[in-house]
């Protein structure tokens, strides 16, 4: 179905207001920004602002893109044959391979990344979202496994998911912080995908593997 007029104007007064807030907070600051500030900039009330993003902090972690649900929706939508484990890891070895904005290998990305860094509520933020998402991821290996309350292994599968999921995004930062380029950090996140699907071992790596 095509787009229509009414949604069309929606998109792009969101992504007007997303672009603005994102200029504003990389030259000077997300804490030095008022809400106020940004709707001025890109041209809307604040309770238009408001009707887009609920928070400051969704400015630049919008949760259609931060969403606790990512394990966990990647594990759902995994392949026959594929684990839990797997599925993840071949989402990130995909996005890593087109620079997909999922992992902030865009033009541009390194001063985003730098703004968010020196936020406290930003950093703070993409903490809480990382338990989030394994807590989500724990909740779906427990329902598709059928474990037993009692039962930890769904909790440390999830937990190593989570961990090497978190690793790539901080991977990432570092070199970018470096001035590494996109095409080079993907390469070498690659090859630190491989070490970890190396490392993982047997049990972690075919938990919750979907039947034929």
């Amino acid at each position: 179905m095509s787009e229509g007029l009414r949604e069309r104007k929606k998109r792009q007064t969101r992504q007007r207001i997303s672009e603005t807030a994102l200029a504003l907070f990389v030259a000077r600051g997300f804490d030095n920004v008022t809400i106020a500030e940004v709707a001025a900039a890109a041209d809307v009330s604040v309770n238009t602002l408001y009707n887009y993003y609920e928070a400051k902090e969704d400015l630049v972690l919008p949760p259609d893109e931060a969403s606790p649900q990512r394990l966990a929706d990647i594990v759902r939508a995994r392949r026959p044959g594929e684990s839990a484990a797997g599925a993840v890891l071949a989402r990130l070895r995909d996005e890593l391979r087109r620079r997909d904005r999922a992992v902030g290998l865009t033009a541009g990305f390194g001063p985003v990344f730098e703004m968010m860094r020196a936020a406290p509520t930003l950093t703070a933020r993409l903490e809480h979202l990382g338990r989030q998402m394994t807590e989500a991821l724990t909740a779906v290996l427990v329902e598709e496994t059928g474990a037993r309350p009692d039962d930890q292994t769904p909790r440390v599968v999830a937990s190593q998911i989570g961990w090497f999921h978190s690793l790539v995004y901080s991977e990432i930062g570092r070199r970018i912080v470096a001035g590494e380029k996109p095409a080079t950090i993907a390469t070498a996140l690659l090859e630190l995908l491989d070490l970890v699907e190396e490392m993982l071992g047997g049990p972690a790596l075919a938990y919750a593997t979907r039947e034929d």
